[in-house]
């Protein structure tokens, strides 16, 4: 039971479900698979090429994690 619901309901009647539960099943459509693996490859790609540093659709570099110190890439001389 959510928060704001606690004085509104007498013992022993039961909320409502809403309705929507029967509905999932015929909606879904077969051969979605194809379509979930290519984003899921996408995905994997995105994350490895923002990895190895190199722009992904032009999202420009992107090192996670290393913690730029002096010696990243501009270095004075």
């Amino acid at each position: 039971m959510r928060k704001g619901r606690r004085g509104e309901r007498k013992r022993g009647e039961k909320e409502e479900k809403k309705g929507r539960k029967g509905r999932r099943k015929e909606k879904r459509k077969k051969g979605r698979g194809e379509k979930k693996k290519r984003k899921r490859e996408e995905k994997r790609k995105k994350k490895r090429e923002r990895k190895e540093g190199r722009p992904y659709r032009g999202g420009g570099k992107r090192r996670r994690g290393k913690g730029g110190g002096r010696e990243r890439g501009k270095r004075k001389g």
